[in-house]
């Protein structure tokens, strides 16, 4: 194909629409569930998941049993452990589990269990767990809603964020992100679509924005801007 087009689009609508177009899909939802995963992978979890929470009505569908099922296949398979990370950040693991009822249902219709529920806190998470061979699946109202969206229109999903991580700072964590979408891009000869998780934060939005630039550069053989 032709060079690889990056477009930027917004919230579990735009996910879906790329997702059905057939691009490589990367969830940009900086505070907190993409920045809870890039340090989720920066601490060696072995897979990565979003998901809808219970109370999620995006004009598109999600089904986040249908993640809990993939989740425990990927776990079950190798023996490893599930870590839910969601909202409130401020409750009681039971609290949140309610908050994720529907994710759960299919993990366990699978036959898995969830290892430890933790807040959604971004960097901070590797605080709270172990990561390392885990999987971790995210619950949350933008960013796990539109991967979610993405990922049941038959997406392949990725995420990426401009927040600091507890081992990266500056642009390092976008230039991650970035790698990882060029490199699905590459491998299956799509185009990309950065979502800003939210069209109502400023921060997704400009964050999707920048990071659709730097994978262009790659992608166009061009150097991308250097940390100073």
């Amino acid at each position: 194909m032709s060079r690889p087009r990056v477009s930027v689009v917004s919230d579990a609508s735009g996910a879906a629409a790329a997702a059905l177009l057939g691009d490589i899909v990367v969830i940009v939802d900086v505070i907190d569930m993409s920045t809870t995963i890039e340090s989720a992978i920066e601490a060696g979890a072995w897979q990565v998941f979003g998901a809808a929470p219970d109370n999620a009505n995006p004009p598109v569908p999600v089904v986040p049993e249908n993640i809990g099922r993939q989740a425990a296949k990927s776990a079950l398979k190798d023996g490893r452990d599930i870590i839910l990370a969601t909202e409130p950040r401020w409750a009681s693991p039971a609290q949140r589990e309610q908050n994720a009822r529907r994710f759960i249902s299919g993990v366990r219709d699978q036959g898995g269990s969830i290892s430890k529920i933790v807040p959604n806190a971004g960097a901070e998470i590797c605080k709270l767990c172990t990561l390392e061979g885990a999987v971790l699946v995210v619950v949350s109202d933008t960013g796990g809603t539109a991967f979610d969206a993405a990922f049941n229109a038959g997406g392949i999903v990725t995420t990426a964020t401009v927040a600091r991580t507890l081992a990266k700072k500056g642009i390092e964590p976008s230039f991650s992100g970035a790698a990882r979408a060029v490199a699905l891009a590459r491998q299956y000869s799509s185009n990309v679509s950065v979502v800003a998780a939210s069209a109502n934060s400023w921060e997704d939005i400009l964050a999707a924005q920048f990071i659709a630039q730097i994978i262009q550069s790659n992608l166009s053989g061009q150097v991308p801007p250097q940390q100073a």
